[in-house]
């Protein structure tokens, strides 16, 4: 088995080295060990930092680490090219995770093992038997909290924690659903697990230990509302009344 790490890093310089340096140990162990092989693909979107030498530097000590730089894009526009690229290495399990180390390589590892029998799995921090260290704050929780409402009422979608930065689908769900993946940036998770789910793949939802980090980039009381509306975008391109979205296209300037 082969399962493709891919890493959205866009003006990274601060993390990206340790997270390379910790990632390339506790996989190369597991390479070793014959549990399985692994690729780390950074896709760097559209950097103005130092982010490309960093990753070079650790691509010279590890042959397993790989980059692409895109000129332009968001966070989902990233990822989604990340897939391409790792389709096209015929790896069987596709991933995603954070620049920041959130989501420790451990943790990583343990969704690999649970996927099982289902297509899909994302690292949940609000389901029984998560850890979460330091604790959120309270703004951030109710932010959390009334986000995946919507999600729930809009969507339809069962899932507890839709926005944490580490998940694995097969190769052959993600080949299925990425020509119809539409949301760049605020919306991207949801999108992927929105396609997956219309067309009856089984996503599980499992327990992580995540650590929130320092340098974060997301003011959720600012992106909240970029968020809902992506929610909203995504819902009317996915009804009868999708030609709306020609008015809703206003918006379109705007990155989701």
């Amino acid at each position: 088995m082969k399962v493709s790490i891919i890493i959205p890093a866009y003006n990274e310089e601060k993390r990206i080295g340790n997270t390379l340096k910790e990632y390339s140990r506790f996989f190369e162990n597991l390479r070793k060990e014959k549990k399985l092989n692994y690729e780390i693909l950074v896709v760097i979107n559209n950097t103005k930092d130092n982010t490309e030498l960093i990753v070079k530097k650790y691509q010279k000590k590890n042959k397993n680490i790989k980059y692409i730089n895109l000129p332009k894009g968001g966070k989902g526009y990233a990822t989604a090219e990340g897939f391409k690229n790792a389709l096209s290495q015929k790896n069987d399990l596709l991933g995603f995770v954070d620049a920041d180390m959130a989501t420790s390589p451990e943790a990583f590892y343990d969704l690999i093992k649970n996927i099982r029998d289902a297509d899909g799995i994302i690292a949940s921090r609000y389901v029984k038997g998560a850890q979460v260290s330091p604790k959120q704050s309270i703004q951030r929780i109710i932010v959390s909290r009334m986000f995946n409402f919507v999600i729930r009422s809009l969507l339809f979608l069962p899932y507890k924690d839709t926005q944490c930065g580490a998940k694995i689908f097969k190769s052959e769900s993600i080949e299925k659903i990425l020509p119809n993946l539409t949301m760049s940036q605020w919306a991207f998770d949801i999108d992927i697990l929105y396609n997956l789910k219309k067309r009856g793949y089984k996503i599980k939802e499992h327990p992580t230990t995540w650590a929130d980090k320092e340098y974060s980039k997301i003011n959720f009381m600012k992106a909240g509302p970029k968020m809902v509306l992506a929610i909203i975008r995504l819902r009317i391109l996915n009804s009868p009344f999708k030609d709306l979205m020609r008015v809703y296209g206003l918006l379109k300037k705007r990155e989701y």
